[in-house]
């Protein structure tokens, strides 16, 4: 059983040593080129590699190695995250985004995504906190001097678990506001992602499909305006 355990013990952290593939592989800079980093859930997990792809020797773009979230996960690891690639050094550019885990269901005891029918479920993250958190989230990445770009929440479709349809227009409103006030750049890609779901996005699943993916990293490079 001791041996059992050991060997278990060491298999854990070779996975934990492993080097992160894929959109969680940590980039090295190319001097010279700008520095992007992008901050979001697995929406934006989705687009990373492709936005890399299209930005190949035009910059640097990377993102912390984890799901970014809620607010309230923001608010606790933004400085782990602003570190990504090394500390102190100074980001260019910042396309950010927090909604999807805010506004999605949670049980009594924490069960992810709850029944919002359910009188026991509520929202991971109100929408009055929500505002708050933003305020706070975006006063810290003023800090860092980058450009900052709010991309807005894509929409939630008919069918899936523990979210409610019409709930990400809810929470854009919000951010849209606490953006205008902070002067921050927003990204609608709401908007585009709402007109071309049929084709990019998944079926009663508010993620995306690789082609679809694809589509909103070109959205993503023509926000960014990296020449």
């Amino acid at each position: 059983m001791i041996r059992m355990l050991a060997a278990s013990l060491l298999l854990i952290q070779m996975v934990a040593a492993a080097p992160k593939k894929g959109p969680f592989k940590q980039i090295e800079d190319i001097k010279g080129l700008p520095r992007v980093l992008l901050i979001g859930d697995s929406i934006s997990i989705g687009y990373t590699v492709p936005v890399r792809n299209l930005l190949h020797g035009k910059a640097n773009v990377h993102r912390p190695p984890v799901n970014c979230a809620a607010t309230i996960h923001g608010l606790k690891s933004l400085e782990k995250w602003l570190a990504t690639g090394g500390e102190n050094k100074k980001w260019d550019i910042i396309h950010f985004n927090w909604g999807l885990h805010d506004l999605k269901y949670m049980g009594p005891n924490g069960e992810n995504l709850a029944d919002p029918k359910a009188e026991t479920s509520k929202q991971q993250v109100a929408p009055k906190a929500y505002e708050k958190n933003l305020r706070e989230l975006v006063k810290r990445l003023k800090k860092t001097g980058a450009r900052l770009v709010w991309r807005n929440t894509t929409p939630v479709p008919t069918g899936v678990r523990g979210r409610v349809p019409g709930h990400s227009a809810e929470y854009n409103k919000i951010a849209a506001r606490v953006m205008n006030e902070m002067k921050v750049e927003i990204h609608d890609l709401y908007s585009f992602a709402k007109t071309n779901a049929a084709k990019i996005q998944k079926k009663a699943d508010v993620h995306y499909t690789r082609a679809g993916s694809i589509q909103l990293a070109e959205e993503v490079v023509k926000i960014l305006k990296i020449q």
